[in-house]
């Protein structure tokens, strides 16, 4: 039967210890002076308290706390205090340590320990890259409206900086990058913004945003600034991507225009410099053979200054030889007279045996030539013989 059913007729005390009242109604929990007052003598009794005690407001007496008492209560309490500054720094993390609300230090990774309530210690990642993106339509420098959109990379780089010298860095960082774009784009040609500047329009972005961050003291580090897309305004849309491909054909004829071109220009120069080579090589055969010629004049010379008549007449017969041998006919010396007879050399070589008499290469031996001239000899002596016997 629980205590506080009906009929236990007070005999069961309520789980605080306390007894019913008589008339049946309870008397409520215990008063929290006497709980405080028991527990404060049982540690007194562990620590050999003296069991002083003073009325409590009931008319009983309550323990006083000891010495020793208070003494390891205290040292419980700074325990706990020591343990509550203990605190670890990971890798990617640097700590910054305020001192009653003073800058102190800024701490590397590991584990520290710093007085609770007395330090501030607060965490900064400086490894995680984050980002931002913008996004604005602007004038550039030859006065035409374009839409740029970017995204800027960064990291913290001072987390001293980032914490107590700028009160809201990611929004520094959003109006630096919104300064620095329509600077560099508002110094910069449609054409450029649009087409093959992206690049350098970004490092442009990328240099003068450090600098005002370095200005504005906020502790980031910009990675890096991609330029995510440049175009006009969607009402003039059209008419540009017009312009952005007449310029694309413009680029691609000449491109075909200069292939063409290197195809062309190295077969030109291939042909002159055979042409140049065919002439290096006859000009040094003419050289080579004047000088040839010139050498076997001087040896020539030198012979004929020691024997002139035998040279000249030498000289005459090879002269003779080379005129005659390149002749159709063959002229005869007739012994006893000065008469000159020419025969016709093609219709003699016909004859089969003057063929045969010839060698190889074609020209006639002395032997065939004397054979010859001895049947002519023969031949007009008959003739002259029978023209006399006939007067």
């Amino acid at each position: 039967m629980a205590w506080n059913e009906p009929g236990n007729n007070g005999k069961d005390q309520d789980p605080w210890g306390g007894n019913r009242r008589p008339n049946g109604q309870d008397q409520g929990p215990p008063d929290l002076d006497e709980a405080l007052g028991k527990l404060i003598e049982k540690f007194s009794g562990l620590f050999g308290g003296s069991g002083n005690k003073n009325k409590d407001n009931s008319g009983g007496d309550s323990p006083l706390p000891s010495g020793k008492l208070v003494g390891f209560g205290a040292a419980i309490v700074l325990v706990l205090w020591a343990g509550m500054g203990f605190y670890t720094v990971d890798q990617q993390e640097r700590a910054v340590v305020l001192r009653l609300g003073k800058f102190t230090e800024t701490v590397q990774p590991g584990l520290h320990w710093n007085p609770p309530l007395i330090d501030n210690v607060t965490k900064v990642n400086v490894t995680a890259v984050r980002n931002v993106d913008h996004r604005a339509l602007m004038l550039t420098e030859d006065e035409n409206i374009v839409e740029v959109g970017l995204s800027v990379q960064y990291v913290v780089s001072n987390p001293k900086n980032f914490l107590l010298e700028v009160r809201n860095p990611e929004g520094s960082l959003l109006q630096a990058t919104e300064s620095a774009l329509r600077h560099v784009v508002g110094g910069s040609e449609m054409h450029s913004v649009l087409t093959e500047g992206r690049a350098l329009l970004a490092l442009d972005i990328e240099h003068r945003l450090q600098g005002y961050l370095d200005n504005y003291k906020t502790g980031l580090e910009v990675s890096k600034v991609n330029i995510e897309n440049t175009a006009a305004p969607s009402q003039v849309q059209d008419a540009f991507d017009d312009v952005i491909k007449a310029r694309e054909d413009e680029q691609r004829v000449k491109n075909e225009a200069q292939a063409y071109a290197n195809g062309i220009v190295p077969e030109a120069r291939g042909r002159a410099q055979r042409v140049n080579e065919e002439a290096q090589a006859y000009r040094e055969q003419v050289v080579a053979r004047a000088d040839g010629e010139a050498t076997r004049f001087t040896k020539l010379l030198t012979e004929y200054q020691k024997a002139p008549e035998v040279t000249r007449e030498r000289l005459y017969i090879v002269a003779m030889e080379d005129v005659l041998s390149n002749a159709s006919k063959v002229m005869v010396d007739v012994e006893g007279g000065n008469n000159m007879m020419v025969l016709p050399l093609d219709q003699i070589m016909q004859n089969q045996s003057l063929r045969a008499a010839t060698g190889a290469g074609g020209s006639i031996s002395s032997s065939a030539v004397d054979e010859i001239t001895n049947r002519v000899i023969q031949q007009l002596t008959q003739g002259v013989s029978s023209s006399r016997e006939s007067r």
